[in-house]
């Protein structure tokens, strides 16, 4: 799998997957309809819209807070979490940090190529768990 913005740029290294098909979240919803009925050997590229991905980008998921509140070690691009909400720090300065809730790709649209390598059924064990085993 490769994925790139809308631009062309790509945003992530080429990768091989594998996922449990049929609804189980390990996959996008409309990248999964993309797929369905495909069989090794078969390319798919599709672009989907922010909506159809991680949503578009919510300004109010932004939060400034004094540095002092995290203590010393906080750096861009560590996780923080407060309550059921998981936070990135994407700045720091001025004895403040930038937090942000948002997916890294909100109100992005992404285009996702693959090349399908095989398919076979799931095993009881995975079915029971609904995620694809290695």
């Amino acid at each position: 799998m490769e994925l790139h913005d809308a631009q062309g740029a790509q945003l992530s290294p080429p990768q091989e997957l594998s996922y449990l098909h049929g609804g189980h979240g390990q996959m996008l919803d409309a990248l999964e309809s993309a797929l369905e009925g495909k069989g090794p050997g078969e390319s798919v590229h599709v672009q989907l819209e922010p909506e159809q991905a991680f949503g578009d980008y919510d300004a109010e998921l932004v939060r400034v807070e004094p540095l002092t509140r995290y203590g010393e070690g906080v750096a861009v691009g560590m996780q923080v979490e407060e309550g059921d909400t998981m936070y990135t720090v994407t700045e720091l300065g001025g004895g403040s940090v930038v937090l942000d809730a948002n997916h890294p790709l909100a109100g992005m649209a992404l285009r996702f190529s693959l090349v399908i390598l095989t398919v076979r059924s799931a095993t009881k064990e995975e079915l029971s768990r609904g995620v694809s085993l290695p």
